[in-house]
């Protein structure tokens, strides 16, 4: 089992990365912002779960 660190962690950089390919078409928004976009939602679905 992985510790809730990790597992926090790879949740945030699997939504990062999907945040960033769905950003990629928005012309104002842009990939990195996408990513942080979904870092910052896996990030709060996990502080609403505890």
């Amino acid at each position: 089992m992985t510790p809730p660190d990790k597992a926090l962690g790879k949740s945030m950089a699997k939504a990062a990365a999907i945040g960033a390919v769905i950003a990629i078409p928005v012309p104002f928004v842009g990939p990195i912002i996408g990513a942080a976009a979904g870092a910052g939602y896996a990030w709060y679905k996990a502080q609403k779960r505890v």
